[in-house]
């Protein structure tokens, strides 16, 4: 049996990994900028909002909420959405770390 990504890269890799994979489709961003614009949780106005069938955008909020990106809560029929801004954060914090080493020269 071969090593799983799980053994040799750490914890944080595999998190901002898994966040990164799922924000790595355009209907994603396009999901995340529209979340980002509003000031609740948003509950059925996303399929008005975007041209993507409704089951298309519920496939791409559950691959969203797999990856911690999204949070959501179930109220009768409905099922609202917001963004977690404590896991969403770790990515920005990732990216620091490239923005602080860019002024160094390259090659």
């Amino acid at each position: 049996m071969g090593i799983i990504k799980e053994e040799i890269y750490t914890v944080e890799q595999n998190e901002i990994a898994l966040i990164i994979k799922a924000i790595s489709h355009p209907a994603r961003i396009a999901i995340m900028e529209f979340l980002l614009e509003q000031k609740s949780c948003i509950c059925n106005d996303i399929v008005g909002i975007l041209d993507l069938s409704q089951p298309t955008i519920s496939n791409h909020l559950k691959e969203l909420k797999n990856a911690g990106i999204i949070k959501g809560s179930i109220e009768g029929k409905s099922v609202c959405y917001c963004i977690d801004y404590d896991v969403f954060n770790k990515v920005f914090l990732f990216m620091e770390k490239f923005k602080n080493q860019s002024t160094q020269p390259c090659c």
